[in-house]
């Protein structure tokens, strides 16, 4: 981390000289346990408001994998800084937009594919009934961590200067991987920008698999048409409790809506009435609340209030695997039962219970990124900002929630440098009926180098604006247009 710059109040280095941007491979020096396999560099030429920039690909191998490390460096206008780009789902990194739009904006762009495959593929996770544990291990903490070490020392022999500021930025599997570096490797980044994360990932990866377990289970499928009529009731019930009817929850966490409410009313489905039903809400109400063990309390927590229940309870069009939230059903199959494949409606209540618990033991010191343990980072100086938004239909917000009370638990008053926004009525990552940050990496980067702790997060969705709150506070309507920031304040 740039402690020399922040101790010192050094200003951000000058953009770099064209004469120090020739794109050509430079000597890498393996992280430890590693291998440099290559090195190759390709030239991108400048296209519209993307400056040229020079794209590094370097191969690392621990034995029997390939992982790649990529570099973006721009040929002109860098600004001294380095983004490290995260992935989503089973893809460990992003070469796409997200890395071309750090390049646009003046950093040194780095990711990583970790040697695995990209999405919701992972046919790498086990070979001849075993568990590849090396890409495990660079999936989950390995391949981030020496990707930041490769690509400072590329940027210091690139540009012959060393990077200024380091910042991660990445949501959902992106966010995760923030989380892990800054438990676990607190140096690689300045800043930290890690949204809807997926924290606890051995609890959540099971987790989110609830909802088809209790309907296949039951043996009562709930077609989407009659899900979303329970969204709706829950929101049309809980909208009002914050002051303002917005088609918001803003705290799904205290909406006491009851399913059984809507027995026996009649929604039109694809031009047909369907009668709602008591097994309806039996089915609806234990997905909202979560899975449950064998004496019914709770282990984890569910789909909120107000989010779409589709995703993870119904049936996407064209959706691959079928049924069920592929990640889960990935997880479950190909790493906790080594059978890639496996039909996961198939499981019991009890087996689905026995699988949460094993997925905890034996992958939670691996993957589970829940360390609440943050001193390393806060002692070198680091900044972590995060938001999550209340309706994530993905990864419910729960879980993020209780990450953040264990820090406090062990931490104390934290928000010196790590502060969790909510984004009342914002899907995963963004999109839904709330407002969404406009610009968090701004915010963080203002706050690694100028000292300004964000005292809200600048929000917009597509009728209006509205502030995002730093816990303990929350966004709180006080009067007034409710499209308009002005109209509402952090309590």
């Amino acid at each position: 981390m740039a402690t020399t710059l922040l101790l010192t109040g050094l200003a951000p280095l000058a953009p770099a000289s064209a004469s120090s941007t020739s794109c050509a491979a430079v000597a890498v020096t393996a992280p430890a346990g590693a291998r440099i396999e290559s090195v190759d560099a390709v030239r991108h030429a400048a296209d519209g408001d993307v400056p040229a920039y020079c794209q590094l690909t370097i191969t690392v191998t621990h034995g029997s994998d390939h992982a790649k490390t990529v570099v973006g460096l721009p040929e002109t206008g860098w600004s001294g800084r380095l983004q490290g780009i995260g992935g989503s789902a089973y893809a460990a990194g992003d070469t796409g937009a997200p890395f071309v739009q750090a390049v646009k904006d003046g950093y040194a762009a780095v990711t990583t594919d970790a040697g695995v495959l990209t999405g919701l593929d992972t046919s790498w996770a086990v070979r001849d009934g075993q568990l590849d544990k090396t890409l495990l291990t660079n999936f989950a903490t390995r391949s981030v961590h020496e990707s930041s070490l490769i690509a400072k020392e590329v940027v210091r022999k690139h540009y012959q200067r060393s990077v200024s500021y380091s910042y991660w930025n990445g949501c959902s599997t992106g966010g995760r991987q923030g989380y892990a570096e800054a438990q676990n490797f607190p140096d690689d980044y300045d800043g930290v920008l890690a949204n809807a994360p997926a924290v606890n990932w051995t609890q959540f990866a099971v987790a989110t698999l609830w909802p088809q377990i209790v309907q296949n289970q039951d043996g009562h499928i709930i077609g989407n048409c009659v899900l979303n009529a329970f969204r709706a009731a829950a929101v049309e019930a809980c909208d009002a409790a914050d002051g303002v009817r917005n088609q918001i929850v803003d705290r799904p966490d205290r909406c006491s809506y009851d399913p059984r409410r809507l027995v026996g009313k009649v929604v039109v489905c694809d031009g047909e009435e369907v009668t709602v039903t008591s097994l309806d809400a039996d089915v609806m109400r234990k997905i909202w609340n979560g899975p449950t063990d064998e004496r019914g309390r709770s282990l984890w927590s569910g789909l909120p209030k107000g989010a779409d229940p589709v995703w993870l309870a119904g049936m996407i069009p064209g959706f691959p695997g079928g049924p069920g939230f592929p990640v889960a059903s990935a997880w479950v199959a190909s790493f906790l039962l080594k059978q890639p494949g496996f039909d996961t409606s198939k499981l019991t209540y009890q087996q689905y219970r026995d699988l949460f618990r094993q997925s905890v033991r034996e992958f939670d010191s691996v993957i589970g990124t829940s360390n609440p343990d943050l001193s390393g980072f806060r002692r070198s100086g680091g900044k972590l900002i995060t938001f999550v938004g209340t309706n994530d239909q993905l990864i419910p917000p729960g879980g993020t929630l209780k990450y953040r009370a264990d820090v406090e638990r062990r931490m104390g008053h934290v928000n010196d440098f790590y502060r969790l926004f909510l984004a009342p009525g914002v899907d995963h990552c963004f999109g839904g009926n709330g407002a969404a940050p406009v610009d968090p990496l701004g915010a963080l980067v203002d706050w690694v180098e100028h000292g300004k702790a964000p005292a809200v997060l600048a929000g917009a969705s597509a009728d209006g604006t509205r502030d995002l709150c730093p816990l303990p506070q929350v966004s709180r309507y006080r009067g007034g247009d409710p499209r308009s920031s002005s109209s509402y304040r952090c309590a």
